[in-house]
């Protein structure tokens, strides 16, 4: 006899984030989908005055869900989006974009004009916290703990100034 919790798993499964605004899901998608590449608008639900009840949108090639839901719930930190980053050109080309009507915060991360958070990440960022050599990484991580916007040049340059372990 089989139980709900011996059952086999399904083989494929989507999981996408669902996203609730006051009553400017409308704007955040119009908002977001030129910044991201391979972004679009899909299915989008309206109410009998015309306006949006829920949509379906792709940023980056992943699929987010939005409801205009009311002001009970705000956006917090507590979930963020964080956006890997090849090199500087990309971290610019996001933070410029997604701070314009935002807040700047630290560390890489910032808050859209919408209040959802993201962090802007290089991926060299990544690499010097690894270093094997613990000064290196030591260094990168202080530099970036003074930063708001992460820029590699500055990581790397206190890295490379790091007295070796």
């Amino acid at each position: 006899m089989s139980t709900p919790h011996s059952a086999s798993p399904p083989t494929t499964v989507v999981i996408s984030p669902c996203l609730w605004f006051d009553d400017d899901l409308e704007a955040a998608m119009d908002f977001y989908t030129p910044i991201f590449p391979t972004s679009s608008v899909g299915d989008v639900l309206r109410r009998p005055d015309g306006g949006v009840l829920a949509a379906d949108f792709t940023l980056g090639g992943v699929m987010f869900r939005g409801i205009n839901g009311g002001p009970q719930f705000r956006f917090s930190e507590a979930v963020s989006f964080q956006i890997d980053c090849a090199d500087q050109a990309e971290v610019d080309h996001y933070w410029d974009r997604l701070t314009d009507g935002g807040e700047e915060s630290m560390c890489g991360w910032l808050k859209d004009r919408f209040g959802v958070s993201w962090q802007v990440t290089p991926r060299r960022l990544y690499e010097l916290l690894r270093d094997p050599d613990p000064a290196r990484a030591h260094a990168a991580q202080q530099a970036m703990l003074q930063m708001r916007r992460i820029v590699v040049a500055d990581l790397e340059a206190a890295a490379d100034a790091a007295a070796p372990a």
